[in-house]
């Protein structure tokens, strides 16, 4: 898949596309559908697919410090795009003046001009240009103008997360808040996944005998409420069971909030410096503080067994393929 950062990575020579426009954070089931249908329509034309997407999220543009918490950074939708068959990405630079560009000239310098779009696959209430005034009757308006077809795909997906809720990154991230990754992994259609550095912490799991790795996650992530999770610690190509906690150290009186991921029956590893990615599949119990050592280090051993169960029953050997497999186990 080619990966462009502005208009001007384009190249000059590109022809007609399939294209399809949206923040797509999560690449959630619904959005699959759409991508989906776009790659499906464009291979029967012939031409490649095209998925317009945007940096850093509008809403931090006209809105700043509304940023939403990102279900998944850009080279990880790039990723998941790539596994759908997208042949090209286009990440706009979104600033000030960009989001000042009406409807109409943001189809001009983008789908006409740029990317010669054939076909436009968009769901039922795409927005676009400035404040959102675009539509996709105008987009279909336009289309007679310019040459392009358009595609309404209706994304209406649902199922037990969020009481049957529409799918929607709004309410996977309100579940991943929660601390419902079973419900999340069900929209996502995947587990809901954290990276970052490993750096160094107070290495309290060390002595304990449960040595972690502190995860410095990306700015904006999505992470999950409090609590300890079974899930995969992913480092080097390697992915590998994991107890998960998430919060601040209780038991120390800690103060500052970390994502600490314990590769299980894993004491050998170095992984300082390494970007790692943690994968969540189910909820286990929140934060607690006990009496004594012995007590956590007996609700610790209780955690590793529980998350193994899981785990093993989940029937997986990566994270990121683990699909439906926790069920309603890990809900919240």
């Amino acid at each position: 898949m080619q990966r462009w950062r502005g208009l001007e990575d384009i190249p000059e020579d590109w022809g007609r596309s399939v294209v399809t426009i949206g923040s797509y954070d999560g690449v959630h089931r619904g959005h699959q559908l759409i991508i989906g249908r776009a790659v499906e329509r464009a291979r029967e034309l012939g031409v490649p697919s095209v998925v317009v997407t945007f940096d850093p999220h509008p809403s931090e543009v006209v809105r700043p410090g509304s940023h939403p918490p990102l279900l998944a950074p850009h080279h990880r939708r790039a990723e998941l795009m790539a596994e759908l068959g997208v042949d090209a990405l286009l990440i706009l630079p979104f600033t000030a003046e960009f989001s000042r560009l009406s409807p109409a000239d943001f189809v001009v310098k983008v789908l006409v001009d740029k990317l010669h779009a054939r076909l436009v696959v968009e769901g039922p209430n795409f927005r676009f240009g400035h404040k959102a005034a675009g539509n996709v009757e105008f987009l279909v308006e336009l289309g007679a103008t310019y040459d392009y077809e358009v595609e309404v795909v209706d994304l209406f997906v649902s199922g037990e997360a969020g009481g049957g809720q529409p799918f929607s990154s709004t309410l996977t991230r309100r579940l991943v808040a929660d601390g419902d990754v079973a419900g999340a992994m069900e929209i996502l259609g995947r587990p809901h996944r954290v990276e970052g550095v490993v750096v160094r912490g107070a290495q309290r799991g060390r002595e304990l005998g449960y040595p972690t790795a502190n995860v410095e996650t990306l700015p904006h992530t999505a992470i999950p409420a409090d609590g300890v999770y079974a899930g995969w610690l992913t480092a080097d190509g390697e992915t590998m069971p994991a107890a998960i906690s998430v919060g601040t150290n209780v038991q120390f009186d800690a103060t500052e909030r970390t994502v600490e991921a314990y590769a299980i029956d894993r004491v050998d590893l170095d992984l300082y410096g390494q970007h790692v990615a943690v994968d969540f599949l189910a909820y286990l119990r929140g934060m607690e503080k006990f009496d004594s050592i012995d007590t956590l280090l007996e609700r610790m051993a209780g955690d590793v067994k529980r998350a193994r169960q899981l785990i093993e029953t989940a029937d997986v050997t990566d994270g990121a393929d683990a699909g439906d497999a926790a069920g309603g186990e890990g809900a919240r």
